[in-house]
């Protein structure tokens, strides 16, 4: 079987099921494992580099609002690889490859390679869609042995945090302007033993004024910008601690959006697992210096 991913997620979720000899095309952004990028990459992005956030989100909503693609697919590439199996979503345009462009793309080629689209709202659906991959890759047993670990995995957090104090948390999916925590990041939050607050569980991030932000009483503010790994993020969260704009004697922690907490697949049940060390460390132990950092206030 050959395999095209058109979302890092997916093209985790393949090598977590022990097929990643079978996946042939990738994304730009796929890094995870490292052998991914061994791949051919299909999809690019059409933005600038080098762009601040608020830069980055003036050039997305003006090109969204023309109409205009994101990301580039290489239809060559596409061509090439004469996949058996497309994954990819039509969850979020601002994510990947719009699904239109990909149909057109296929029927452009005369491709008959099936298209299975991925799009969790909740934690239970990203672990859902595992089993989907699962069933569509001929790994069916593969992907309910993972999926009953990560359940697992989840009720121990559970039972470890079932009579703490659920700590009033804010998550911000893009700092400049500031987006809310949206589809299964407030679960995470959740799991973690925190409440998760001016958050969208189940549908899209969306942009917060200033203001609401400040005086969300928030216990404490994860920055975790969507395409950002821990460096990055740690500096963007320096950023907003300078501008006296959060919520007054929160702490402030950065993680690493990409690889916990954004990406839907395998992997987020790690980042409920940071979450309850940011927020437990008495119960969880600390976060460890890859996973999360304190920004001083």
């Amino acid at each position: 079987m050959r395999v095209v991913s058109l979302l890092p997620s997916a093209t985790e979720i393949v090598f977590a099921l022990g097929r990643g000899d079978d996946l042939v095309g990738v994304t730009f952004e796929c890094d995870h494992p490292a052998e991914a990028r061994e791949r051919r990459v299909v999809s690019t992005s059409s933005l600038p580099d080098g762009l601040t956030p608020a830069e980055i989100d003036a050039v997305v909503s003006d090109r969204m609002a023309a109409g205009e693609d994101l990301y580039h697919l290489d239809e060559q590439a596409l061509a090439d690889l004469d996949a058996d199996v497309i994954l990819t979503q039509d969850l979020c345009a601002v994510c990947a490859v719009d699904l239109d462009r990909v149909d057109d793309a296929l029927a452009y080629l005369g491709c008959s390679a099936q298209v299975v689209t991925l799009d969790p709202s909740s934690l239970e659906d990203v672990i859902e869609s595992i089993g989907a991959v699962g069933d569509v890759l001929g790994a069916a047993g593969d992907a309910a042995r993972l999926v009953a670990s990560l359940r697992r995995r989840l009720e121990s957090l559970t039972t470890a945090l079932r009579d703490a104090r659920r700590r009033d948390v804010v998550v911000l999916e893009w700092t400049d302007p500031p987006f809310s925590a949206g589809h299964w990041v407030p679960d995470l939050v959740v799991a973690g033993g925190g409440a998760p607050l001016l958050a969208n569980g189940g549908r899209d991030s969306v942009r917060m004024e200033w203001g609401a932000l400040s005086a969300s009483g928030a216990d404490v503010v994860v920055v975790a910008p969507c395409g950002y790994h821990l460096q990055r993020s740690a500096e963007l969260a320096r950023q907003l601690v300078d501008t006296g704009r959060l919520p007054r004697g929160a702490e402030v922690w950065a993680v690493d959006a990409d690889s916990h907490f954004v990406r839907p697949g395998p992997r987020v049940v790690e980042g409920a697992e940071v979450m309850a060390r940011i927020l437990h460390p008495d119960r969880m132990g600390v976060p460890g210096p890859d996973e999360a950092r304190r920004v001083d206030t």
